[in-house]
């Protein structure tokens, strides 16, 4: 099923005894819909709607969450996937998305995260695009900024930010050597017509010396 907000109301059954009804606002109900079913007490104590509910933790998903928190204010509760698949009146199919989603994004935070090289505690990278880490607890600890590098997990070497390499010698990133092994001075371009040889040691599709065509570029070896 899509990410997209659920089109279709859910509304709870009035007379589920299992439920804590309140007449007060749904505390997720952000845009205002003003949405028709009762409001019911999570475990926090926020009052919600199923369809409020299963907006707002599809909302996290698509942010890269792996665990559903309250969105009420000043509140951070954790709620459990059996909580949530209760409340948000969840079908089998939203179930299956929300479960697979969760265990996806589970798994790429943990390979955001290593192990600092100066304390030995997990950290996760916030920028992706960029190899320079803080690690909060060295700096604490040392009285001083302490940064390592992504790639190669020493200590920070150069200017900052860099996405290729830090300073240190013989810090590389495998893919890339790969590519530059196969450089482009060694491929010749065929495409409608044109035949160029390509100055550049890659082979991204944004390289400035292939010719922008509609047809589908045949890349060969000489």
């Amino acid at each position: 099923p899509s990410s997209t907000p659920t089109k279709q109301e859910k509304c709870y059954n009035p007379h589920d005894p299992t439920l804590t009804f309140v007449d007060g606002e749904d505390d997720l109900d952000f845009l205002y819909e003003g949405f028709k079913s009762r409001r019911a007490k999570m475990s926090c104590g926020h009052a919600v709607t199923p369809t409020s509910l299963t907006n707002w933790c599809r909302r996290l998903l698509d942010q890269g969450r792996s665990r559903f928190v309250c969105g009420g204010s000043g509140c951070s509760a954790e709620w459990t996937f059996a909580e949530v698949c209760k409340m948000a009146l969840l079908t089998p199919e939203e179930m299956e998305y929300f479960q697979k989603t969760m265990e996806f994004n589970a798994a790429r935070q943990t390979l955001a995260t290593k192990l600092c090289p100066g304390c030995g505690f997990a950290v996760t990278r916030e920028n992706g695009s960029d190899l320079n880490v803080l690690c909060k607890v060295c700096t604490a600890v040392k009285g001083r900024l302490f940064e390592f590098c992504w790639q190669c997990l020493r200590e920070w070497k150069g200017a900052r930010p860099r996405k290729d390499r830090c300073e240190n010698d013989d810090c590389s990133n495998p893919s890339l050597e790969t590519q530059k092994k196969n450089a482009c001075a060694d491929i010749t371009w065929y495409g409608y017509g044109v035949h160029v040889e390509c100055p550049c040691t890659c082979l991204l599709t944004s390289c400035i010396a292939a010719p922008r065509q509609t047809s589908i570029p045949v890349w060969k070896k000489k």
